[in-house]
């Protein structure tokens, strides 16, 4: 999912801050806010999973029924940090950093999404999780509508936030303070935790392509997707036409819909309250 038009504007190094400052009441609307990256509580357990010729980087938490949250593009499962803690207390809880991303590696292969989909089969292999729920956002949730469609058998239920079917369902983000601060804070972490930490241009350049053709999902395979799903995104997202998320809720069958009210992309840390809510709500779903 492309959350920037190639040649994203880069404002200043210290736009993060303020962006993020403003999320004090009183300030802008949630939505207009960069809230600081969450960290992760300690891990029962973390490591690396071999993936089809690379390393997947993972940290387990809790015990239950497993849920695997897959991040979005550029970040890295920190940003899933005011998600753990709650999950944890009723479910293991999986996060990952895509190849490339976070502490990951990569290798050569172009980037796409069906290829990062089956890294997350390479874990689940791994750690022997025969099925799992899996919740995305952004990228995340295009790997979990791969997965959806290609190994069912392999979902409990997908938990989609902020996806597109198309490259045609993306907006030009490129003006967008908030995105401009993401762009400059995941750049910095790429920096912090990549293991090619100097590798950041070429991995913005390889993800940015992979979005102009990606992803290429059908109304026939939307149609296909048999595993309870949730489409879901915030009211000011300004990243994904709204137009594109209705017409995946459409075609997936009985699929649930949901806008999440006074958030954007980033509705897991503007309003993690709710976003939890929501996500155990539909987890707890028989």
């Amino acid at each position: 999912m492309s959350l920037f038009a190639a040649g994203a504007l880069f404002l200043p190094g210290d736009l993060a801050s303020v962006v993020a400052e403003d999320a004090r009441p009183g300030g802008q609307p949630k939505w207009l806010t960069l809230p600081d990256t969450p960290t992760l509580p300690k891990a029962e357990r973390s490591g690396y999973a071999p993936a089809n010729g690379i390393k997947i980087w993972y940290a387990v938490f809790g015990r239950g029924e497993p849920v695997i949250l897959l991040h979005g593009g550029f970040a890295n499962s920190d940003y899933w940090g005011n998600q753990v803690p709650v999950l944890a207390k009723h479910y293991q809880v999986i996060v990952m950093d895509s190849r490339g991303h976070g502490r990951s590696s990569r290798d050569e292969r172009p980037f796409g999404y069906h290829s990062m989909a089956s890294d997350v089969i390479g874990l689940m292999d791994f750690l022997k999780i025969k099925r799992a729920a899996v919740v995305g956002w952004s990228d995340g949730a295009i790997i979990g509508l791969d997965l959806a469609i290609h190994h069912p058998d392999r979902l409990t239920r997908l938990f989609a936030f902020a996806a597109n079917s198309d490259p045609s369902g993306v907006k030009d983000s490129s003006q967008s303070k908030v995105f401009n601060a993401y762009l400059a804070r995941t750049e910095t972490e790429y920096q912090k935790l990549s293991p090619t930490p100097d590798g950041y241009k070429a991995f913005f350049e390889q993800i940015n392509k992979m979005w102009e053709t990606e992803p290429n999902f059908t109304a026939e395979n939307l149609k296909s997707i048999r595993v309870p799903t949730w489409i879901v995104d915030g009211d000011h997202d300004e990243a994904i036409k709204r137009e594109n998320t209705l017409f995946m809720a459409d075609q997936i069958p009985s699929a649930g819909l949901l806008i999440q009210p006074g958030v954007s992309h980033f509705s897991f840390m503007q309003d993690p309250k709710q976003f939890n809510a929501d996500l155990l709500h539909f987890l707890e779903i028989k």
